[in-house]
């Protein structure tokens, strides 16, 4: 099933999706092999410990974060990168309220469904 997002992605135009916890996001980009979210968390928002297939790579924008890897444990702050093998545990707890770019391979199916996010809490 081919699926794609628009050209162009004007985030000013957008609303935020929430997804419970202190977390939402912003879809930026995705076709069937790659996908780039805007996720805003606020401060003491934790995406639960949880594991996947797609490789996944994060840009902190802004804030900071404590990410847990695999069993590593790091601070992330502005400018920092992530880089999460597919099916890791992992996990990241808010500090400071702040923004993370996620792009994932393949696309997040699951997130283009609708459906909850377990990880982030109850959907608002």
């Amino acid at each position: 099933m081919e699926r794609f997002s628009q050209k162009y992605i004007i985030t000013k135009e957008m609303e935020w999706e929430k997804l419970g916890g202190g977390v939402s996001r912003k879809f930026l980009g995705y076709d069937n092999q790659i996908m780039m979210v805007q996720v805003k968390f606020e401060k003491g928002a934790l995406g639960a410990p949880h594991q996947h297939f797609h490789t996944q790579a994060t840009y902190c924008v802004s804030g900071k974060f404590e990410f847990e890897i695999d069993g590593l444990k790091q601070i992330v702050s502005a400018g920092d990168g992530v880089y999460i093998q597919p099916n890791l545990l992992h996990s990241a707890v808010c500090l400071e309220e702040g923004i993370l770019i996620d792009t994932f391979s393949p696309v997040r199916e699951d997130f283009l469904s609708g459906g909850a996010v377990s990880y982030f809490g109850d959907k608002e």
